[in-house]
């Protein structure tokens, strides 16, 4: 009776890891937050190239995007739910930050880093908007990607950093692998 209620529990878990998504995926080692300081307002990066090209990318694959934003919206339901349960305000969409994601998230099937693949940090992008960063790689629903941040103490913090008010993410495709960015704002 115990081996069967073991190889049901066993059976179970299997079909919840599946039934959930990948669970293979990966997390850049660390996430990445920024302070911001007065000197900042000197010196503001955009990224008008890269955030054109990553507009385009998305364009032309429409059916795909519409799949992927929808995964990006509800991973960002996933962290507000995080975020009530420990009482904490919810984050609003920013579609200034979801650019940003999508560049960054096509930079990191190159470059899998913080650093983007020019040598510059990751929130030069847009640097009037970025002040946080959560990568992932692999996951192919919400809820696993999700599950992944929060199980990180640093992508967690940033899920938690409740002066965060605003988030991007973008989910971008190569080779049925989803490459993920979360972008932070305040």
């Amino acid at each position: 009776m115990k081996k069967v209620l073991s190889l049901l529990l066993v059976g179970a878990m299997v079909i919840g890891i599946v039934g959930c998504g990948s669970a293979n995926g990966e997390l850049f080692s660390e996430a990445a937050t920024r302070q911001w300081s007065a000197s900042d307002a000197d010196h503001v990066f955009f990224d008008s190239e890269a955030v054109a090209l990553a507009q385009s990318v998305a364009a032309g694959n429409a059916e795909g995007s519409a799949e992927m934003r929808a995964q990006a919206k509800a991973a960002l339901d996933g962290c507000n739910a995080q975020r009530a349960a420990a009482g904490l305000g919810q984050m609003k969409w920013s579609d200034g930050l979801e650019q940003a994601a999508m560049v960054r998230a096509q930079e990191i099937v190159t470059t899998w880093s913080h650093t983007r693949p020019n040598g510059s940090d990751w929130w030069t992008v847009n640097s009037n908007l970025m002040y946080g960063e959560n990568l992932a790689k692999g996951y192919s629903t919400a809820d696993s990607c999700v599950a992944a941040w929060m199980a990180s103490p640093t992508h967690k913090a940033n899920v938690m950093d409740g002066g965060f008010k605003t988030c991007g993410i973008a989910i971008y495709e190569v080779g049925g692998t989803w490459y993920w960015a979360e972008e932070f704002g305040y």
